[in-house]
């Protein structure tokens, strides 16, 4: 319906002052809402929170900027926050806000699935939920003084070895599934294997919570050896820091798992994640020390091939991996860092 208005010839009509600043305001409060309503026209309004474990941290440095300039990334802003792989995780779980989560271990993910944060097919794609790959590598100091180059050196007399916490730090548990399996490659019985365990955490002289802590520890002067990601060392190494690494001839295949919570802003955090799957963001990865998980990519054929290289699922999956070593009471590592007075809480 419409109200007419009847103003008398030549009369003008002035509205007051205040009047027009108040229609003024609300014509502006009316704009704002919506471009709001809308997302504006250059997307700034979204935000994407990504939560990682701990090593990538310098990788987002250059892959956040890298998307924030393609047309799906423009406007993007991020919060980001990095740790030890399972404490992310359980923080997740517990509230801390996340649309896109990166870990080191693959059941850090599905306790996510579990807690109905994540959806169920979150692997169900090309790389299987996998962003990178990477393997387990000895840090060694400048021109290797104690000439370590295998397994069987790390429990030599004297030498001291440095790895995370495994009830904190997924980079643990790759080492020590890397240390485990390698045994089994070199054709010991599982019973063995496992004694060569119980022998290594002997030698093993700090534990941290995760693999960028226990890097700054080697990195401060402490232990012969660090066991850690190929992409950290190569890291450390472009820096100029005294240090090299060596790749055993049996280590593990290390695959870091991404994936997109169903809350909050998913659509915004799958763009992303497809960005950093994508051949440019691959490369990147690459650029990083990272092995790409799709074909194709520049620089890939730069990293070596372990000759017995193998994969969590040659050792029986995580599920009954994580049962048989790392369950805080009965587990087999639980019993090693008791008998050493490690904590196995979470």
């Amino acid at each position: 319906m419409f109200l007419m208005f009847s103003i008398p010839p030549m009369q003008k009509v002035t509205m007051p002052k205040r009047t027009n600043a108040v229609a003024a305001a609300v014509s502006l409060l009316v704009l704002s809402l919506g471009l709001a309503a809308c997302g504006g026209s250059s997307g700034s309004s979204k935000s994407v929170a990504l939560v990682a474990y701990s090593t990538p941290q310098s990788a987002y440095a250059e892959l956040i900027p890298a998307f924030n300039a393609t047309s799906e990334g423009k406007g993007v802003t991020f919060t980001q926050s990095f740790g030890p792989s399972g404490e992310q995780s359980r923080s997740v779980a517990n509230g801390l806000n996340a649309n896109v989560v990166n870990f080191s271990l693959e059941p850090d993910v599905t306790k996510l699935v579990k807690a109905g944060l994540v959806p169920a097919s979150w692997n169900q794609n090309a790389t299987h939920g996998f962003v990178t790959n990477s393997v387990v590598v000895f840090i060694v100091r400048g021109h290797n003084p104690k000439h370590i180059t295998n397994w069987s050196d790390l429990i030599k007399p004297g030498v001291q070895v440095i790895t995370p916490n495994p009830f904190t730090s997924g980079s643990a548990r790759w080492n020590i599934m890397a240390a485990y399996g390698a045994q089994l490659k070199e054709g010991k019985t599982p019973a063995q294997a496992q004694e060569y365990l119980t022998q290594m955490f002997h030698h093993v002289v700090s534990q941290d919570s995760s693999a960028r802590n226990a890097l700054q520890t080697f990195l401060a002067g402490r232990g012969d050896v660090l066991l850690d990601y190929e992409d950290d060392a190569i890291s450390a190494e472009a820096k100029g820091t005294p240090i090299e690494h060596v790749i055993p001839a049996n280590t593990i295949l290390i695959q870091n798992p991404i994936a997109v919570l169903s809350k909050g802003n998913s659509a915004g955090g799958q763009k992303f994640v497809n960005y950093l799957l994508s051949p440019a963001g691959q490369a990147l990865w690459v650029k990083k020390g990272y092995r790409p998980v799709i074909s194709g990519v520049p620089g890939a054929n730069t990293f070596p091939a372990p000759k017995g290289l193998f994969t969590i699922e040659t050792l029986g999956g995580w599920t009954k991996v994580t049962k048989q070593f790392f369950e805080p009471e009965t587990g087999s590592v639980a019993k090693i860092e008791q008998s050493l007075g490690v904590s196995t809480a979470k």
